[in-house]
């Protein structure tokens, strides 16, 4: 194979690698940083905080004796407190016997159950309210549309634009553009031909009628990770001109040219900055949400539109605004992840909607090239993520713990520790067999 065309699939490697070990790195800090900075305001003593397993590649203690290291593989973290035995805060039984009462508060195992399950609690907390941060940094700085709806910016684009930057936006076929950003939800449900679309605007003092302006270019606004769109270099700005020869005048008619395909694949012409290119692609069956609920499995070659076919002037969300918006991120993330669960263990959608650390790689590469605000909403979703996997009640994830925090509570005492070490063992076999089972989806299921 020539340097010239390994060289691009490798540098798209690296950056994937160095983008997901990245993103990882951080969400693993923030976790174990929670359960090390609550376990601390609680009286249990941290003795190693590692970002990683395996060898030490470097490490420092600080005065407080805890130390703190990067390990080789950067797949997770752990702290480990007084009285553990390893990185599963299993309790070491030589030190949980010391008499020593000072010493044993100090301990994970010897402190009371409301610090212990906080201490516990405080990793997923931290990643929710770490994404909760992202999200709002994110939407306050991003804003919404300002009205009057105001031409901002036109898109690159191989035709004339009808309309001009500093136009205000009055009505477009017939409905009015009043004040309220709901006006903007009754453009896109009207669901307008790609014909005959009748804008008024105010221009320079006067009203201008523009007809025929091309609502719903065929635009590329977004391209999706690991879908055929992005396998075959299409990318954001660029223009459909044909699929199989045909004209494409209209984003909703390349949803009816793939949905028609049945996956055969597709010969598609687009224009990329006064340059048109010719590429190929296939067309992927997947799972698509729909709002009655469910998910449908309809063809997609994995790209979206702009909901206007230009950029409009914006304005900075209130604060109330973007904190109810990160929050609302947040619980969005949650329920589709949720709900994608659920469609998968009853059979519904395909179990390659699990993905693993190779797909998140992809993703991370993906979204690291689109620039930082898409990376840095692809680290608060993981973030959430995270901290909900790590809620479920599973032995040796936080939420296992939890589990047996709050069976101590019912019972008035600890639940006997060799039933808990052998649910353990269960949780750990559950835990890598789910791993080698999203890895395998990483490999197999390949668009």
């Amino acid at each position: 194979m020539e340097y010239s065309l390994f060289s691009p699939q490798f540098s798209n490697f690296v950056i994937s690698v160095l983008a997901f070990v990245l993103c990882l790195s951080i969400i693993v800090f923030v976790h174990e940083f929670g359960h090390y900075f609550i376990g601390k305001l609680s009286g249990i003593h941290a003795e190693v905080f590692s970002i990683g397993f395996g060898p030490v590649i470097i490490s420092a203690c600080d005065k407080r004796g805890t130390k703190w290291q990067i390990a080789a593989f950067p797949l997770g973290g752990y702290v480990k407190f007084l009285g553990d035995k390893n990185a599963a805060s299993s309790p070491d039984l030589e030190t949980s016997s010391d008499n020593d009462t000072e010493y044993t508060r100090s301990t994970m195992h010897g402190a009371p159950l409301l610090a212990r399950f906080l201490t516990v609690a405080a990793g997923p907390i931290f990643n929710f309210i770490f994404s909760g941060i992202i999200f709002f940094l994110i939407n306050i700085n991003q804003g919404t549309v300002k009205f009057p709806l105001t031409v901002q910016k036109l898109f690159d684009a191989p035709f004339q634009h009808m309309l001009k930057v500093g136009d205000v936006v009055k009505s477009i076929n017939g409905v009015q553009i009043e004040t309220e950003p709901n006006d903007i939800g009754i453009i896109l449900n009207s669901n307008f031909n790609s014909d005959g679309i009748t804008y008024v605007v105010e221009r320079d003092g006067r009203l201008v009628s523009l007809e025929n302006v091309i609502q719903n270019p065929p635009r590329i606004a977004s391209v999706f990770p690991k879908s055929a769109a992005m396998s075959a270099g299409l990318k954001k700005g660029d223009l459909i001109l044909s699929l199989n020869s045909e004209k494409i005048s209209n984003f909703n008619q390349i949803k009816k040219f793939v949905e028609a395909s049945k996956g055969e694949a597709l010969t598609v012409k687009y224009w990329r900055k006064g340059l048109v290119y010719e590429t190929e692609l296939k067309p992927l069956i997947v799972d698509v949400p729909v709002e009655s609920g469910g998910f449908e499995r309809i063809y997609r070659i994995g790209i979206a539109s702009s909901p206007l076919p230009f950029e409009p002037a914006i304005q900075k969300q209130s604060f109330f605004a973007a904190l109810f918006n990160s929050i609302d991120n947040i619980y969005s993330v949650i329920t589709n992840s949720f709900s994608g669960l659920y469609h998968i263990l009853s059979g519904n959608i395909s179990t390659c909607n699990l993905s693993g650390p190779i797909s998140m790689g992809e993703i991370s590469g993906h979204m690291i090239k689109q620039g930082p605000i898409f990376y840095l909403w692809t680290i608060a979703a993981f973030s959430t993520a995270i901290g909900l996997i790590n809620l479920f009640p599973i032995p040796v994830l936080d939420g296992g713990h939890l589990m047996f925090f709050t069976v101590e509570a019912v019972m008035g005492k600890k639940p006997n520790q060799n039933i808990v070490n052998n649910f353990m063992i269960v949780g750990f076999i559950l835990l890598v067999g789910l791993m080698v089972f999203a890895l395998s989806n990483d490999i197999l299921c390949r668009p």
